[in-house]
Parts: structure tokens; C-alpha cells; sequence
């Protein structure tokens, strides 16, 4: 039986382009049906892959070759599938990747033998409801969904609501919706707080309110956070950074977890503490040393020593 990979690429990075044919070249080598999008050919310039829109029935696995902007592009196309979904880190931070380019060996070797790890993780869905209680448009992310301001100077008024219970109104830049996987991304930057990916919960983060009750929500996963917009406002619905859809005056932003999971894979089982540490260079033991000295003299003194 043919097995079938698809391979997406950062195709504005020659280093990606250039693994991207390697990974092929391997794949290939190893009786993979290689699969690449469409939009991407004509760079890849890969004479043994096929074009696609979307993951073909018998897809094994989508390797993601970029950084965390390309791991979400290839998520909008794993999902639906149900497939796993392997980065590779071509970019700066890298949170969604799970190897580094100098890992691409392992990884296909890793790949090739299917010996590798699929965890699921949460999205949200979320719908834009007109006043009336229509609905707009619909849409979902796997880090979050963040309402902002439209072309506005002025801040926005948002009513958060949680299972049909009002809870606070913000005057603000906007308000973030994440799943416990963004909690590292935008809701991390406007205050919000690290949550470990396998935690079941949603995270609310207002981005810079003006009010006493200003601080980061985390609810339960089941709920339902409702999103209100001032009268005479103007938005935009962020999902992932990238797919956008206009909020009107008045209209309702409904997010809720999302009825399917993106398959995040990885080489070695989840290990998110060493991650963390890792990606934001935490001084887990720097600072301590430095101080060594200081500690050493002020126990002299304490003990009575010279």
C-alpha cells in the first residue's frame, strides 16, 4: 500500500525550500506518495509530488517545514483530515514545532518508521451573531481569537458574558479568547498566564481595559464565553492572526471549544516544561550562581565566621 505524506513549506525562506526538497527527496526514496500545496509548487519545484488544496484520503502524517505561522497554516488543513501534524522549526520561537531543522534526520527517520507521538489538542469554534441573534459568520482557531479594534482610534466597550451570565464590561484595545496551546502567543503578551497544552480549560484576556476588573479569565471548557460589542463600535475578529471576519455594532462573538482537535505530533512523548524553559530561556539556574559569593559571605556572618 502507497503511503502519502503532505509537505508545507515556508517558501520565503531558501533554508526551507531547500530541506523541503531534501525531506522529498528521502520520503520519496522510502515509497511516500509526496503531496504539496498547490499555492507552493511553482517555488518547491518538485517533479515527484503532486499539487493539492487540501489532505488527500490516505494521508499519513503533514509535515510542516517554517515556524509557527506555517504550523498554523498546515493545522487549517489537518484538522478537517484528522491527520498528525510534525514542525519543523525554520523560524525565531518555534512553540507549535516540535524539532529543529538540525533534527530533520530523526525526524524522517522517525517519520518512515511511524515512530512518533500524536497528541490531541484543543481548538475553539467560534460564531459571529448579528444583535438578533443571527449568525454572521463562523469560524475557528487553535491558538486564539482576538477581538480588536477596526480602523478606530477609540477603544472598544465589550460586554464578557460566560454561559449566558454577564460578567464584566471593558473599555479596551480588544479581548483574546485562547486555548491553553495560544496561552504562550498573544494572550501571553497582553498578561495573560502559561498554561500547559493538556490543561482543560479556555483562557479570556482582556488587552489593555480600562477597568478595576481587568485580569485574565481562565473557564471552564465546556463554557460558553460570549463576546458583546458596544453600540456605534467597529471590529475585527482575529483567528490565528490570519483569518479575519468583521464585527458590526452590537453583534455577538460566541467562542466555545472547538468540536474537532488539531494532532499535534512530536519525537519524543509531550515534555511542555522543558519546552517552556527552553524557548523563553528561563533562568532555571544562571541567577543563582551568580549570587554565590554573596550568599557564602552573608552565612559567615550569620555564623559568626571570618
Amino acid at each position: 500500500m502507497i503511503r502519502r505524506i503532505l509537505l508545507v513549506a515556508h517558501t520565503g525562506r531558501d533554508g526551507a525550500i531547500m530541506h523541503t526538497r531534501r525531506a522529498a527527496g528521502e520520503l520519496s526514496a522510502a515509497g511516500f506518495a509526496i503531496d504539496i500545496l498547490e499555492t507552493e509548487a511553482t517555488q518547491l519545484d518538485l517533479p515527484q509530488a503532486q499539487p493539492v488544496n487540501a489532505a488527500r484520503d490516505g494521508t499519513e502524517i503533514l509535515l510542516a517545514l517554517g515556524g509557527d505561522g506555517t504550523v498554523l497554516r498546515a493545522a487549517e488543513l489537518a484538522r478537517p483530515a484528522g491527520i498528525p501534524l510534525l514542525g519543523v522549526n525554520f523560524g525565531r520561537m518555534g512553540f507549535l514545532t516540535t524539532a529543529e531543522v538540525e533534527d530533520l534526520s530523526d525526524v524522517l527517520h522517525r517519520v518512515i518508521a511511524r515512530n512518533y507521538y500524536a497528541t490531541p489538542r484543543v481548538t475553539v469554534d467560534v460564531t459571529v451573531r448579528h444583535s438578533d441573534g443571527s449568525p454572521d459568520s463562523t469560524q475557528w482557531a487553535l491558538n486564539e481569537v482576538s477581538l480588536e479594534r477596526a480602523g478606530s482610534s477609540r477603544m472598544l466597550e465589550v460586554l464578557l458574558g460566560v454561559d449566558g451570565h454577564p460578567v464584566s464590561r471593558w473599555g479596551c484595545d480588544g479581548v483574546i479568547c485562547a486555548t491553553p496551546t495560544g496561552s504562550t502567543a498573544y494572550a501571553f503578551s497582553a498578561g495573560g498566564p502559561v498554561m500547559w497544552p493538556d490543561t482543560k480549560a479556555l483562557l479570556v484576556v482582556p488587552n489593555a481595559a480600562h477597568a478595576l476588573f481587568n485580569r485574565a479569565l481562565i473557564v471552564d471548557p465546556d463554557s460558553t464565553v460570549t463576546l458583546t460589542l458596544g453600540v456605534g463600535d467597529d471590529a475585527c475578529l482575529a483567528c490565528d492572526g490570519h483569518r479575519n471576519l468583521p464585527v458590526r455594532s452590537a453583534d455577538v462573538v460566541e467562542v466555545r471549544r472547538g468540536t474537532h482537535p488539531v494532532l499535534l505530533a512530536s519525537l519524543t512523548p509531550p515534555d511542555f516544561a522543558r519546552r517552556l524553559v527552553a524557548k523563553f530561556q528561563l533562568p532555571v539556574a544562571g541567577w543563582r550562581r551568580e549570587n554565590t559569593r554573596t550568599e557564602k559571605v552573608c552565612t559567615e556572618k550569620v555564623s559568626g565566621g571570618d
